[in-house]
């Protein structure tokens, strides 16, 4: 008999999972509350940075190449663009250990990257300003992700390959005798299973309290677009890559971000937010900040219009590891989140990984379990 898994949460993580599930031969079903890259998820607005620095988080660079090849054969096959590699501009002020730790890893994943001279990086990308810069790498490899469309194409993708999509609030678990046997919806909608995958990005700590609870804590993340001159591609791929400014905190970019407006946000994880209800207008503070950081590295941009803002939460972790788990109580229940700011970019090979964990009844790797949080 076909294996049956129910995978609630189409995010990245859970859309990707269950496309994966499908392609190894599983019935899937994909139960999502509000839809796959909706204005209230991790995964929804338009775009992700998709690269491969981790220092010496070799299994996330791993993870990330990996990644990187599964989004291409996904443009492939569905004869879509949602992987545009722009090549990734890493700005280090001062301490450059995250960028040294990194190289390693990235070279024995196949990943080039190399050092420039801060003086030829100033020339080849005028846009920027490097005051203070000591160190730049540059990452060819990496790009950005189109993050909402590609969670949507992800579970069309799945239902035109057979599995099932439904959209309907599931109500938090209740083992009994160390196993799952059936999920409800608020409607009253019973779906049973072989075997249950809840990845429902920074809602899974409330879905599962008892056991997930505070290990996965939503933070307020704020991001702006701002206005680039018209006609200028100067702005745009491939003339601009993607960009982290690497200092006293992360700062990150994309430009173009999908004709949206030249992306900033900071990476700092902020307050602890309410994904249902919490209030996404951004601060005036915040979008001081973004400002002064415009004059900074990007002075032409330093009085460009706001076009438009977003408020999303991380799903972090105490250390920023994803959460990859079976229930402790429930032995056909796995646990797929934590992506704590980074793991949409990993979507495809999250997929895979934790498809093949499902099929093969298999155990995950130390560092996402939950007894080593």
């Amino acid at each position: 008999m076909k294996l049956h898994v129910v995978v609630v949460g189409a995010g990245a993580f859970g859309g990707w999972i269950a496309l994966m599930l499908r392609r190894a031969g599983a019935a899937v079903t994909l139960v999502d509350a509000w839809g796959p890259g909706h204005a209230r998820a991790s995964s929804g607005g338009e775009t992700r940075i998709i690269r491969g620095t981790y220092g010496d988080r070799a299994i996330y660079t791993h993870l990330a190449a990996r990644a990187m090849r599964l989004w291409q054969e996904h443009d492939a096959r569905t004869q879509r663009q949602f992987f545009h590699r722009t090549g990734a501009l890493w700005l280090f002020s001062g301490n450059a250990s995250f960028g040294e730790q990194s190289v390693e890893p990235m070279r024995a994943a196949g990943l080039p990257v190399e050092w420039l001279d801060p003086a030829d990086a100033r020339a080849r990308w005028p846009q920027v300003g490097f005051t203070g810069v000591t160190h730049v790498l540059w990452e060819p490899e990496a790009g950005f992700a189109l993050a909402r469309r590609a969670c949507e194409n992800v579970v069309e993708t799945l239902v035109a390959e057979g599995g099932q999509y439904l959209v309907g609030q599931v109500r938090s678990p209740e083992p009994a005798g160390g196993t799952l046997r059936a999920i409800t919806l608020d409607d009253g909608r019973t779906l049973t299973a072989d075997r249950f995958a809840f990845a429902c990005g920074p809602w899974l700590g409330t879905m599962l309290p008892d056991v997930v609870g505070s290990r996965i804590r939503p933070s307020r993340q704020e991001s702006f677009y701002f206005a680039t001159p018209a006609g200028d591609a100067g702005w745009l791929p491939p003339r601009m890559p993607v960009w982290v400014d690497y200092g006293d905190r992360m700062i990150y970019g994309i430009p173009g971000n999908a004709n949206r407006g030249f992306k900033v946000a900071d990476d700092t994880n902020g307050a602890t937010f309410d994904p249902t209800s919490g209030d996404r207008a951004h601060t005036p503070e915040m979008l001081a900040e973004a400002r002064a950081f415009l004059r900074l590295r990007f002075p032409a941009l330093a009085d460009a219009p706001l076009l438009g803002s977003e408020v999303c939460q991380y799903e972090l972790t105490s250390d920023s590891h994803f959460l990859i788990d079976r229930h402790p109580g429930a032995s056909n229940v796995w646990l797929v989140g934590g992506g704590s700011g980074h793991g949409f970019k990993m979507g495809p090979a999250i997929g895979e990984y934790g498809a093949k964990l499902i099929i093969d009844d298999a155990q995950p790797e130390g560092a996402f379990r939950l007894g080593h949080r």
